[in-house]
C-alpha cells in the first residue's frame, strides 16, 4: 500500500522532472537554431573557428536530448526493481554529456591542428568575413544567458545533469569568445595572422576538454559508489550526535544516488529502554538527517549500548 509520504515524494519528483524538462527544452530549441546559424555563418564567412563552434553547439543539442531522455526515468522514484529510486540514471546522463564534450574537444583539436599545420606549410587561409564575427558575438551573449538560466534551475532542483548541461552551454560561450578573438585577428591583422582562426579553435578544444573532465570524474565516482566527501560525513556525524538518546554509533556508510544521499548506520541506545523508545530515537535520527540533507534516504539499525569505548566523534570502536 502506498503511503502518504511516498505519494508526496512522487509528486516532488514529477514536479522536479517538469522543471528540468522545461529548462532543457528551451536550451534544445536555442541550440538547434544557434548551431545551424553558426555553421552557415562559418561556411559563408570562411571561418573554421566558427564552423568548429557550430559543431560544438550541435553537441549541446545532442546532450539536451540525452537529459530529456533520462530525466523522465529519474522521476519514477522507488519501485519494485529499483529500491533506491532511479537517481543513477541522471548520473549516467551526466557521464554521457561529459564523454560527448571530451569527444568534441578531441575532434576540434585534431581538425584545427591540421589547419594550423597546413597553414605553416604554406597553404593560404582565406580571411573570415563580418558574418562570422557577428555570429560569434551573438553566440556569446545567447549562450551565457542560457548558462545562467540552466545553472539556476539545476541548483534549485539539485539536478547534476542539468548543471552539467549548463556548463556545456558555458563552454560554448567560451568557445565563441575564442572564435571571436581568432576571427577578429584574422580579419583585421595582416594575412600571416589568419592562422589565428584555427588556433582559436584549438584553444576552444582545450577548454572544452577541461570542463568535460571536471564533469566526468564526479559522475564516475558516484556510479562507483564512492562515499560522500569528508566534510559531508563530518556534518552527518554531527547531526547524529545531537539526537537525544544516541549513546554511540558506528558502521556509518554513505553514497549518492542522483541528487539524494543514502546514509546507513548502527546507533547504540540504552539497553533498558523499550522497543518503542528505541524506535523513536531511530526515527529522530532519520528525520533529522532527511531535513538536513534534503530528503536523504536514511537507514538506521538499533543496537544496545554496553559501555563500548567511544571516540570524540561519537563513534564506537567495535
Amino acid at each position: 500500500m502506498t503511503t502518504n509520504s511516498e505519494i508526496d515524494e512522487k509528486k516532488e519528483l514529477l514536479k522536479r522532472a517538469d522543471e528540468v524538462k522545461r529548462c532543457t527544452l528551451i536550451g534544445l530549441v536555442v541550440n538547434a537554431v544557434l548551431s545551424a546559424l553558426k555553421i552557415v555563418a562559418g561556411f559563408v564567412g570562411n571561418s573554421g573557428a566558427m564552423i568548429a563552434d557550430g559543431i560544438h553547439s550541435v553537441s549541446d543539442f545532442a546532450t539536451d536530448i540525452v537529459v530529456l531522455a533520462f530525466v523522465g526515468v529519474t522521476a519514477r522514484g522507488i519501485d519494485r526493481r529499483y529500491h533506491y529510486g532511479h537517481g543513477k540514471f541522471e548520473t549516467f546522463a551526466t557521464m554521457i554529456i561529459a564523454v560527448v564534450l571530451m569527444a568534441v574537444a578531441i575532434g576540434l583539436f585534431w581538425s584545427s591542428g591540421e589547419s594550423v599545420l597546413r597553414s605553416l606549410g604554406g597553404e593560404k587561409i582565406e580571411a573570415p568575413s563580418y558574418i562570422a564575427l557577428i555570429m560569434a558575438a551573438v553566440s556569446i551573449v545567447t549562450k551565457e544567458i542560457l548558462y545562467r538560466y540552466t545553472a539556476h534551475v539545476g541548483d534549485a532542483v539539485k539536478s547534476m545533469a542539468l548543471v552539467a548541461n549548463a556548463w556545456h552551454h558555458r563552454s560554448d560561450a567560451f568557445s565563441s569568445i575564442a572564435a571571436l578573438a581568432g576571427i577578429a585577428g584574422a580579419m583585421f591583422l595582416s594575412p600571416q595572422w589568419r592562422i589565428l582562426d584555427p588556433l582559436a579553435a584549438m584553444a576552444v578544444s582545450v577548454f572544452i576538454a577541461i570542463v568535460a573532465w571536471r564533469l566526468l570524474m564526479p559522475s564516475v565516482r558516484e556510479l562507483l559508489e564512492v562515499s560522500l566527501p569528508d566534510d559531508e560525513i563530518r556534518s552527518i556525524e554531527s547531526e547524529i550526535r545531537q539526537v537525544p538518546g544516541v549513546m554511540a554509533f558506528h558502521h556509518l556508510r554513505t553514497r549518492k544516488n542522483g541528487n539524494r544521499y543514502i546514509i546507513d548506520m548502527h546507533i547504540k541506545v540504552q539497553p533498558t529502554i523499550t522497543v518503542v523508545a528505541a524506535h523513536d530515537i531511530a526515527s529522530a535520527v532519520e528525520n533529522r538527517l532527511k531535513e538536513r540533507f534534503h530528503g536523504a534516504m536514511v537507514y538506521v539499525h538499533i543496537e544496545p549500548y554496553k559501555g563500548e569505548t567511544v571516540d570524540d566523534s561519537g563513534k564506537c570502536n567495535d
